[in-house]
């Protein structure tokens, strides 16, 4: 997702993709520990990647709310 998508997003829609994006993480982390090929071999850095503009997102919105 772009920065600018995640930036609309309401505090609830950004929890609830965290966790999704959190948990598609943990299984294609647990792929690649099997040996098993990855389709998308760049999937895992993207996910991450998006984990970490989401927390930035909601770090500054605290900030900005004290």
């Amino acid at each position: 997702m772009k920065i600018k998508d995640l930036r609309k997003l309401k505090p609830e829609e950004m929890e609830k993709k965290l966790s999704e994006l959190n948990s598609e993480l943990i299984k294609l982390k647990g792929q690649a520990s099997t040996g098993t090929p990855p389709k998308n071999p760049g999937q895992i850095k993207q996910i991450k990647r998006t984990i970490a503009q989401i927390l930035t997102i909601q770090n500054q919105k605290s900030k900005e709310e004290n």
